[in-house]
């Protein structure tokens, strides 16, 4: 017996009192108590925007991100200890895998990112715009750290992942977090936060928690802050509406109920792959967690002529489930969370028995292996069918969060989308079936009400993360009952946490803000070649301005002869009537190839190699007789880490490759990618 305790201003503390007693869910034995009653949330969030913010703040999105990567193998090294505590939850061991070390990964995927940010505290989004007509006043947007504090109200079910995949993506953007797990399964997210304290790999202040009841903690939000919040929609729907939150425009991001739908394709007949593919997906969604999962198979949708063996099948392998303690050889499900979580399920059961009927499982018979079947919070796995899904509604609109599904026929694929659709939005739906004109038609008629929508295949099977599993680089969140949220997504999530800000001026004055060459800015002379230049001596803007070169028609031919391009419009004259060249026109891959011969320094020095090429564009037609040179621009620099002791370190140079001709006019225009070496090599 222990009393669990919260992280805040620093330390660890107790709340007054008990608010919460816990208890083991497979055996009923008393955990602790916890609390959360006095604390001071005005300084709690004070501390966060003061103390973590401008300590992320200050980082680059590369340090975050390597910070982020070292965490993700620090708690990857201490899994076996949440492991132990996970089974407390009632979670399987294959439960507790999607639980921690799913968490664990999105830390890793977010850690990634860090490749698609510069080397900055804020990001530059987008393109510049021109406001003026000689291009001497224009407009961009950056992104900067937002100066308040996440908050994440979390759920019961993933006690570890869902505090990581929140706070993987508001520390990556340089935001605090505030950790408010469940008060039910708080003691696993403890465990895991007091070693993420110890490890002093954040910032102080930049992950508080909060294990308590949490009551008064969106008290003293205010603008700059970000809520989110992972549980039912009524809760939701009141957390959004509080006073605070709408006269401050507080960011509020609601992950919430989701009755979600699995169809089985018209296509998808018994004697496909894909038939045995979707009974135990089915199975699968059903039993995993014991069902606790936002985003869990609760509609189990079938053309009507195989509607009576998919639910022979299904219920064959829901009946061969052995249930109990996940300790014990064999058992596939464990407990709900709680005993309180037994009680809310069965309720929803009774109700939705009312208007369909149960064709597998007993609420008030289960065998379990082990544990305590009186004091554990067990619960059978429940199939219901029910033959008139348009008019008897019930499951439709109840969600039993626990291991019960139900099983409806349709007519066709219009039937089956407007069924999965009248879920009144969902996080996930899937469509199991051979045919792609038929997965075609789902996605599109169903995804307007559906935050992601899995294809499943034989061909895809073997790789597939499957129905239940929402991934760090793809959003997660749904419309309409599921919240209209959105999380995770790669990118995408960890600009939710920036603001977005306008900014105009002078290129010269903008490239200096934004550290990227802007077009119409100064160009000083680079002096020495910038390939002789070391990446901490290279300056954003520095330019070579190459000798020039005329075009000819041997050029021309003998390209084509090297390329074997030959297209007519480089190489027959007579061809061009209705076209819009004058003449044989230059290959514009020969004017870019020309191009690097015009700007590279060819002797050994800094310059690595070349590995890319971007934004290439021929803007101007260049014919024989054309007199072209470049201005050679450092646009952007990017740091790169070490991968090892021995690596070189060097970083990411983009150049602008800007060809002129002689009128001075912008013939091609594109940005190469070179590895330049450090003049430091222990970095």
């Amino acid at each position: 017996m222990q009393d669990f305790q919260n992280y805040i201003l620093g330390s660890w503390e107790k709340g007054d009192g008990i608010e919460t007693n816990l208890y083991n869910a497979i055996n009923g034995d008393a955990l602790g108590g916890v609390s959360s009653a006095g604390l001071d949330y005005k300084e709690v969030l004070k501390y966060g925007r003061n103390i973590g913010g401008p300590a992320l703040r200050k980082m680059t999105f590369q340090e975050r991100g390597r910070m982020l990567k070292a965490l993700a193998f620090f708690l990857l090294e201490r899994k076996a200890a949440y492991y132990k505590v996970s089974a407390w939850t009632g979670a399987t061991k294959i439960d507790s895998w999607i639980d921690i070390e799913g968490g664990i990964g999105n830390l890793f995927a977010n850690a990634s990112l860090r490749k698609q940010f510069p080397d900055l505290p804020y990001y530059v989004d987008g393109v510049a715009a021109t406001l003026s007509k000689e291009g001497s006043f224009i407009g961009h947007h950056i992104m900067v750290p937002k100066e308040g504090v996440a908050i994440h109200i979390n759920a019961f079910n993933f006690p570890i992942w869902g505090m990581l995949e929140k706070i993987a993506v508001n520390l990556m953007a340089g935001v605090p977090a505030i950790v408010k797990p469940s008060e039910f399964t708080c003691y696993l997210t403890e465990v895991m936060v007091k070693d993420i304290i110890a490890s002093k790999i954040l910032p102080e202040g930049a992950l508080q928690l909060v294990c308590g009841l949490g009551r008064g903690i969106l008290d003293h939000v205010d603008a700059r802050d970000t809520v989110t919040f992972t549980g039912s929609a009524s809760t939701g729907k009141i957390l959004k509406g509080l006073p605070q939150i709408n006269e401050n425009s507080v960011s509020f991001n609601l992950e919430a109920d989701s009755l979600n739908a699995s169809i089985l394709g018209l296509h998808a007949t018994p004697d496909t792959e894909e038939f045995q593919l979707f009974i135990k997906e089915c199975v699968k969604e059903i039993t995993i967690k014991a069902g606790q999962k936002c985003t869990a198979v609760r509609r189990i949708i079938v053309p009507e002529d195989l509607i009576d063996e998919v639910q022979q099948a299904i219920s064959n392998k829901l009946e061969k489930i052995k249930i109990g303690d996940p300790a014990i050889e064999g058992v596939r499900m464990g407990a709900l969370a709680s005993r309180l979580q037994v009680e809310r399920v069965r309720e929803s059961v009774l109700t939705l028995e009312k208007s369909q009927k149960i064709v597998s499982g007993d609420i008030d018979n289960i065998d379990i292996q082990g544990g305590n079947k009186d004091l554990g919070a067990f619960f059978a796995p429940i199939l219901f069918r029910n033959e008139d899904p348009f008019n008897k509604v019930a499951c439709h609109d109840i969600e039993a969060f626990g291991p019960v599904s139900t099983i409806m026929p349709y007519k066709d694929l219009n039937e089956a989308i407007e069924l999965a659709k009248m879920g009144k939005g969902s996080l996930v739906s899937s469509i199991v079936t051979p045919n792609n004109q038929e997965a075609r038609e789902y996605v599109v008629g169903a995804a307007s009400m559906h935050g992601r929508i899995l294809v499943l295949n034989k061909e895809c099977a073997k790789e597939s993360t499957g129905h239940g599993s929402p991934m760090p680089l793809l959003t997660h969140g749904g419309p309409g009952r599921a919240g209209g949220g959105e999380e995770m997504g790669g990118k995408r999530g960890v600009l939710h946490y920036l603001q977005r800000t306008a900014i105009q001026g002078h290129p010269t004055t903008i490239t200096a803000i934004t550290e990227q060459f802007q077009i119409g800015a100064e160009m000083p002379e680079a002096n020495p070649h910038v390939f002789r230049k070391h990446f901490e001596e290279l300056v954003v803007g520095e330019t070579v301005f190459t000798h020039k070169h005329t075009v000819t028609d041997a050029d021309i031919v003998n390209f084509a002869n090297v390329s074997g391009d030959n297209f007519y419009a480089h190489m027959d004259a007579t061809s061009l009537e209705g076209t819009i060249f004058e003449q044989r026109v230059a290959h514009g891959y020969f004017i870019l190839s020309k191009a690097a011969g015009l700007f590279v320094d060819p002797k050994k020095g800094p310059v690595l190699l070349n590995y890319g090429l971007d934004d290439a564009r021929f803007i101007k037609p260049v014919y024989p007789g054309a007199t072209i040179g470049v201005r050679f621009t450092v646009k952007e620099k990017m740091d790169q880490e070490k991968r090892s002791e021995d690596d070189i370190a060097k970083g990411i140079v983009r150049f602008l490759v800007d060809v002129y001709d002689e009128t001075g006019e912008t013939v091609a225009l594109a940005t190469i990618l070179t590895m330049v070496k450090k003049i430091d090599q222990t970095l």
